[in-house]
């Protein structure tokens, strides 16, 4: 499983530790993911999801799961979040 958001595709940086005497050592600096179960209005179930904190604040700010991924690009959407925005876009075309 890759260290990466589903939702803003956040992925793991790398740097340097420095210490006092300005000593360089690699380090790695992983994203707050968090496995979390959203609902989508639109669809009327559950979608379990690996997204990182910033995006779950992201999704809230935005109004709920259905908004953000209408809004999103799919750059950086994963293959299941793809999916599922197409879903959504099916089930709004169909109740227009």
């Amino acid at each position: 499983m890759s260290r990466r958001c589903e939702l803003t595709g956040k992925a793991v940086l790398t740097g340097h530790l420095v210490s006092h005497s300005n000593h360089k050592t690699k380090r790695r600096f992983l994203p707050n993911l968090c496995n979390v179960t959203l609902l989508s209005d639109t669809l009327g179930r559950s979608v379990r999801l690996r997204i990182s904190a910033n995006a779950l604040r992201s999704v809230e700010h935005r109004g709920g799961l259905d908004a953000f991924l209408i809004k999103a690009g799919e750059t950086d959407l994963s293959q299941n979040a793809r999916l599922l925005k197409r879903e959504i876009h099916k089930k709004i075309a169909e109740a227009a």
